[in-house]
Order: structure tokens, then sequence, then C-alpha cells
């Protein structure tokens, strides 16, 4: 789940998405409050939109807006004073993670890029990375799917020159932190960090 907020640019309305995919086509429905975004094909709710949000609770962030346990409780509340039936799957683990590159191997289809098997502490992730400073046995930053870039990208499924990937290891500039160098190369941690742990520059 991400949810924005920009009072300035669109009024007091919370954007929430619940999921990642990107639907064909879209179906709005409107009760009360709240504005229900479907996948047209398969009727599944995609998104909501909350109007006069801060009716409901107080927010203070502008743009990206972090999911807490609280937060949770008066969306869901929100929902139903909204007559809305929907159970909001909340899921508040880390979206940027510390990960182990495990296994590197060329990509069959892309010379510049590999195919990298990452563990990040509940799993492995299949990701393919272009960063030519890329190897197994380092350990990195990992943004998994549904992760929010610093640019505003949000981090998706994906299928690049045919390969699967999911997730994305991160450069100190995609990361969006300070001194980041200017070369193209992905931030590589020191040994001691744990895997699977949050990531905290």
């Amino acid at each position: 789940m991400n949810i924005f907020y920009n009072p300035e640019g669109v009024g007091d309305v919370l954007f929430v998405q619940l999921t990642t995919e990107r639907p064909a086509a879209i179906v709005a429905e409107r009760t009360n409050n709240v504005t229900v975004i479907k996948d047209e094909k398969t009727g599944n709710v995609v998104a909501f939109n909350l109007f006069n949000a801060t009716s409901y609770f107080p927010i203070s962030a502008v743009g990206q807006v972090e999911l807490t346990e609280e937060l949770g409780e008066q969306l869901q509340k929100a929902l139903k004073e909204n007559d809305i039936d929907l159970e909001l799957e909340l899921d508040f683990t880390p979206k940027f993670v510390v990960g182990y590159v495990a296994e590197k191997e060329k990509h069959p289809n892309a010379d510049k890029l590999n195919v990298c098997q990452v563990e990040v502490g509940e799993g492995t992730l299949q990701i393919v990375c272009g960063a030519p400073n890329v190897e197994a046995g380092q350990k990195v930053v990992v943004a998994k799917v549904g992760a929010v870039m610093p640019s505003g990208m949000i981090i998706r499924d994906a299928e690049l020159r045919g390969v699967a990937s999911s997730g994305m290891i991160c450069s100190a500039k995609e990361l969006g932190l300070k001194d980041a160098p200017e070369e193209k190369g992905i931030l590589v941690l020191e040994d001691d960090r744990i895997v699977g742990e949050a990531f905290e520059a």
C-alpha cells in the first residue's frame, strides 16, 4: 500500500494505492467521500481516494505518507463511515532492505544486464541489474516491490528483455543520499550489515 497527500496541488484528498499493478482500464465509483478504483477486467480494487481527508484524521506529511498501524486503523474506520465494504491488507514490513547478492549471471538477451539472485531475509529475489559494479558476495540496498523511490517511481514486478525482475538494487543517487557519486554503480554496503534488516543510511 502506498499513500500520497498533496493539499496544495489537488486539495484535501488522500490517494491510497493498494497494488503496484497497472490495469489497462479502470472503473471509478464514488460513495460519499470515497472514490473506489477498480480494475475493469478483474473487478479487483486497486486504489481509493479519500476526500476531505483531514476531517477524518490529521495529516502532516506532504507527498508520500508513511503507513503506520494507527493510520491503517483510521483508514479502515473512514471506509466504514463511508459505507465502503473493503478490508485493508496492511503490510508494515520495510520496503528498503539490506540484501546479499548470492549469484550473478549474464543476462541471456542483453550484454549490459546481469541476473542476480538476492537474499533479503525472508527469501530470495531475482533482480535484473544493469550496474557495472554488481558482483556476487556483495551486500546491497534492495528496493522491494511496492517501494517508492525518492524520485516518485514505484517499484513493480517487471520483465526486462524476457527475464522476470522483482525489485531493484539501488545506487546512492537513486536513494537520494548526500554526496552520492555521479558515476554509475550500485551502493555496496559494509559486510557487517544484517541481511533483511531495514536500510538506514
